[in-house]
């Protein structure tokens, strides 16, 4: 997916540290992380012959120092004009275990593409002690719907939900992230689907929402099974 404004400014703010790198061989990638408030944290890498920590790594752990909570998005960049760059296997395992909802800057022939963590390790291991904050994400416009309680469900495709506390992140929002609940799944092929089961009001049809949804998920399959997320403040 194409990055959002405040995406841009996480892999600008990465690309940005890596110019002033330099040619040394001690320091040669710089990284940003973006938290649900806003702020961006930036670090670069380590190395040495012992070992040394990734400039993801490092990022994670400036925001940890500067209580940032889960972190929403995340970019690399090379030094000496290499621009972006993925992040390595033990870089995503991480970002999985500790961040499972970030979206990660990626290169591409049409320029960066963020794309969710949890679709550059697939089929992967999940660290059973990592007990990550999850980052339920909604378009800005749905903030005073959300906040007054007239919208409280949500429908995804492809992504893995289950009841349980989460943060909920406006995109591209300058607020602040609200305290929510996760209070039920529900899953229905396309077909299935009802102005009841989508909640929506007797003036909106079934199909102008189906057809919204495919702009949003434009993989999306004409059989495609999705989930009618509810969820409360809490």
């Amino acid at each position: 997916m194409e990055p959002l404004l405040s995406e841009l400014r996480v892999i600008e703010a990465a690309e940005s540290l890596a110019r002033t790198l330099g040619s040394g061989p001690n320091h040669t990638v710089a990284a940003a992380a973006l938290d649900t408030r806003g702020r961006i944290h930036t670090a670069v890498n380590v190395f040495h012959f012992t070992g040394g920590p990734c400039a993801e790594l490092v990022a994670i752990g400036v925001a940890a120092t500067a209580q940032s909570g889960p972190l929403v998005a995340m970019a690399a960049a090379g030094n000496q004009e290499r621009g972006l760059i993925p992040p390595c296997g033990r870089c995503r395992q991480v970002m999985l275990d500790l961040h499972p909802d970030a979206l990660v800057a990626v290169p591409s022939q049409d320029g960066p593409r963020m794309r969710p963590i949890a679709k550059l390790l697939p089929d992967t291991y999940f660290s059973p002690d990592a007990d990550a904050q999850r980052v339920f994400r909604l378009n800005k416009r749905y903030r005073d719907a959300v906040t007054d309680g007239s919208k409280s469900s949500s429908v995804r495709w492809d992504e893995s939900w289950n009841a349980g506390p989460v943060i909920i992140y406006f995109e591209n929002d300058e607020g602040a992230p609200l305290p929510g609940e996760i209070t039920a799944v529900k899953r229905y092929r396309l077909s299935e689907l009802t102005q009841e089961r989508l909640r929506i009001r007797p003036d909106q049809s079934v199909e102008d929402y189906v057809l919204g949804l495919r702009r949003h998920y434009p993989l999306m399959p004409d059989d495609a099974v999705v989930d009618v997320v509810d969820f409360s403040l809490r």
